[in-house]
């Protein structure tokens, strides 16, 4: 808990939660890569729709999907 000159502020709420399984972590991880490759494979102004490849990549390298947590979504198994 934080004080502030609004009031108290619980940190736990702004933490970002692991909301991703394995097998969801390594699809995004993957297709990330490849939509990042169109921006080398394709030619023109089409190409640099692979840069939409870093929202999956970084979602898969963390382990937190945003949407997910809006929606309390979790594909993760819990211990």
């Amino acid at each position: 808990m934080v004080a502030t000159q609004k009031g108290i502020i619980d940190k736990e709420m702004f933490k970002m939660k692991k909301n991703m399984g394995q097998v969801d972590r390594w699809i995004r991880i993957v297709l990330g890569i490849v939509l990042l490759s169109l921006v080398f494979f394709l030619s023109g102004g089409i190409r640099w729709i692979g840069l939409i490849g870093f929202i999956p990549l970084i979602t898969g390298i963390f382990e937190y999907c945003p949407l997910y947590a809006l929606l309390k979504i979790s594909t993760r198994k819990t211990k």
